[in-house]
């Protein structure tokens, strides 16, 4: 069982999701984000006042599945959210991390069944 961290863009959302169905992939949770890496942000001038934004608006996708569905997931959120054919600063992250025990509230499944 695996642990896929993406962190993407708010208008790719839409896209993922269709790609993550595309692949099986029916379960995720979506966290608003705020963050910046290589894009640092932006300078805005608003009333006449310059201000810098620094930290940019992100979704945050956290998805848990079984290890036939990782390289499945990973290559339906690259698809949606790569900019062109090489992709541009600010496409996003994604982190696989283990997961060590997933259970069910509900009926007290564990393990794989559980996701």
């Amino acid at each position: 069982m695996k642990l896929i961290i993406a962190i993407i863009q708010p208008s790719k959302l839409e896209a993922v999701k269709m790609c993550l169905q595309a692949v099986e992939v029916f379960r995720l949770t979506v966290i608003d984000a705020q963050g910046f890496g290589r894009q640092k942000g932006f300078t805005e001038v608003y009333r006449g006042h310059e201000f810098t934004v620094n930290l940019l608006k992100k979704v945050e996708l956290q998805i848990a599945v079984n290890e036939p569905f990782v390289e499945p997931t990973i290559a339906a959120i690259i698809k949606a959210c790569r900019s062109g054919d090489s992709g541009e600063l600010g496409d996003g992250k994604i982190f696989v991390m283990p997961i060590e025990e997933c259970i069910r509230i509900r009926t007290g499944e564990r393990g794989g069944e559980a996701i």
